[in-house]
């Protein structure tokens, strides 16, 4: 049994964050002349400075503005404009590398190869990395369309106005506090098990840490001190896989009767379930948008999420890999038979300690790395979608510690996160499709009550098909639940993640019908014109700053100029 002692344990967990909080400290006080806007988003153009300024220094330039243009015309933008609060396309790269991951891979992946084999493992690896690329794709589409803003519900407002925006920014706050809760309840757990200790005291401990930091430094020090967690992470992950490789012993009579090279049905399911959920799922993570929105240039944004998604992709699979080692050296199921989240911990003690230390590091690091990114996500967007940025500086320092309390409450009961998630993508699921629409400027005339009503009625259509599908109410309501997990051995999981977006694109467009109708018949009764179908009149421009790829390639240090629409409208 390969479990390092109680004082090595203590020493790897305790100067790990030692010199997480030295980093961060030493971040924070570099940053620390930093303006409020930096502190939340790092990029400034939180409240409309930045176009007054280069109003003024424009004036007289020449400027082509359409309201709708498919391809923004540029003009030459001041140099204190391209500020040093963007970031290149490596440490970006590093960045959702960290945000992307966290201690909690060491349970789940594992636990699906052990269940739906290699194919369900490579489903999820995938599945989980790939939607990093659609924050490549859109991520230029946004910020081109909502320069001033730094999370998907600033476009959200813009776009469908401020009820739409306050219901996403619910959907998102929930989902950050809840992947707080699981990381937190993840570490615990993942202490307890590699070293017997109790886990609470590391769990204190990080909070303590990532607050401390976070609150002095806010964005900017999540942010590079996550380009040090990243290439940690990946640097461990190398060396705890070529460990793992050399110390592991496989039996290949248990390979061939595992079973877990073969196909099956619940493999195949996966293969749209997980797409789906964690598609949508990632688009309320606020520090994805944070990290897109803080690229230098579109370019650097192409590559940074490039480069992750293969990274992700990779580490995911070789951690998930325990799992079906653990099944092919007889660590497990083991006697009894025992849960396959743990399998990678089974195996674990079947190595060297020195071998648990190493894993042992890059759990902190994981953990440190995702938790001070929520962390600093949640504050950010709470401060942008409720208070509009009109909090003093110290109030929203105040928050960072504030928002801990309640997560550490609800971590520390260990509940079953992944029913929890399940849900989360479930609404996800229903509400992103038709909030998507909005991005196609064809479909000007969709609103917000369409998303509010398409979010909800996709959940209603859940509620439907699981009582058809189970023959009662009571188990149509456990369907949108998520009672029986992803794993259940029929087609209802997979019949609620159909339901979800498909019923709520359909509610959306009886929703479209019933306001355009309303509109006519209102029209017709006082006599004024029907002008549901008119497009919106263009505000004035919007600055995004980054580049625009042109015949001669990629040009910093110029503006792409969009004629933004008017105030987002919800009926």
């Amino acid at each position: 049994m390969g479990v390092p002692s109680t004082q090595a344990s203590n020493a790897i967990i305790y100067l790990t964050y030692g010199a997480f909080l030295v980093t961060g400290l030493y971040i924070a006080w570099r940053f620390r002349h930093q303006s409020k806007s930096e502190f939340l988003s790092s990029n400034r153009t939180q409240k409309g400075q930045i176009y007054r300024r280069l109003r003024n220094d424009l004036a007289g330039s020449e400027i082509t503005i359409s309201p709708f243009p498919p391809k923004a015309p540029i003009v030459a933008c001041p140099a204190e404009i391209d500020a040093a609060n963007k970031f290149p396309a490596i440490p970006l790269a590093m960045n959702f590398i960290a945000s992307a991951l966290g201690s909690g891979i060491l349970f789940s992946y594992p636990e699906i190869s052990t269940i739906a084999g290699v194919q369900g493992l490579v489903v999820y690896a995938l599945s989980s990395s790939l939607p990093l690329l659609v924050f490549g794709f859109l991520g230029p589409i946004i910020r081109r369309k909502c320069p001033e803003g730094f999370v998907l519900t600033e476009w959200t407002r813009q776009r469908y106005g401020t009820v739409t925006a306050l219901y996403l920014s619910l959907l998102t706050l929930v989902t950050l506090f809840l992947y707080m809760v699981a990381e937190l309840s993840a570490l615990q757990q993942i202490i307890n098990a590699l070293t017997g200790l109790d886990g609470l005291p590391a769990v204190i401990v990080e909070c303590a840490i990532t607050t401390i930091y976070t609150s002095l430094g806010g964005f900017r020090v999540s942010f590079v001190t996550d380009n040090i967690q990243g290439a940690m992470v990946v640097g461990l992950i190398i060396l705890g896989v070529i460990t793992v490789g050399v110390e592991t012993h496989v039996d290949k009579a248990l390979v061939h009767s595992s079973g877990l090279l073969d196909s099956s049905l619940l493999g195949w399911q996966l293969i749209y379930i997980l797409p789906v959920a964690i598609l949508t799922n990632d688009f309320f993570i606020s520090g994805f948008w944070m990290r897109t929105f803080a690229s230098k240039t579109d370019k650097d944004l192409y590559i940074g999420v490039g480069i992750a998604t293969v990274a992700v992709t990779i580490i995911l699979t070789l951690v998930g890999a325990g799992g079906l080692l653990a099944a092919w050296t007889g660590a497990w199921p083991g006697d009894p038979a025992q849960d396959g989240s743990i399998s990678f911990f089974l195996l674990l003690g079947q190595l060297p300690a020195w071998v648990v230390g190493i894993v042992l590091v890059m759990v902190v690091s994981l953990s440190t790395a995702a938790f001070d990114s929520l962390q600093s996500a949640m504050v950010s967007t709470g401060s942008n979608d409720l208070f509009r940025n009109t909090l003093n500086f110290w109030w929203i320092r105040l928050a960072v510690v504030l928002v801990i309390f309640p997560v550490v409450v609800v971590a520390l009961k260990s509940p079953d996160i992944l029913q929890i998630y399940l849900i989360s993508d479930l609404v996800s699921a229903s509400s992103i499709p038709v909030l998507v629409v909005g991005l196609s400027d064809r479909f000007y005339y969709w609103r917000g009550f369409e998303v509010v009503v398409g979010g909800l009625g996709g959940l209603l259509t859940v509620f439907i098909f699981g009582t058809i599908y189970f023959g009662n109410a009571q188990d149509g309501a456990y369907l949108m639940l998520l009672e029986n997990g992803l794993y259940a051995n029929d087609w209802s999981a997979f019949g609620a993640f159909v339901a979800a977006p498909v019923g709520g694109l359909l509610w959306a467009l009886g929703a479209f019908a019933l306001r355009v109708g309303y509109h006519w018949v209102m029209a017709k009764a006082k006599g004024h014109r029907f002008d549901a179908f008119d497009r919106p009149p263009p505000a004035p421009p919007s600055f995004y700053h980054g580049n625009v790829d042109g015949d001669d390639g990629d040009r910093e240090g110029v503006t792409t100029v969009e004629a933004a629409p008017t105030k987002g409208r919800f009926f």
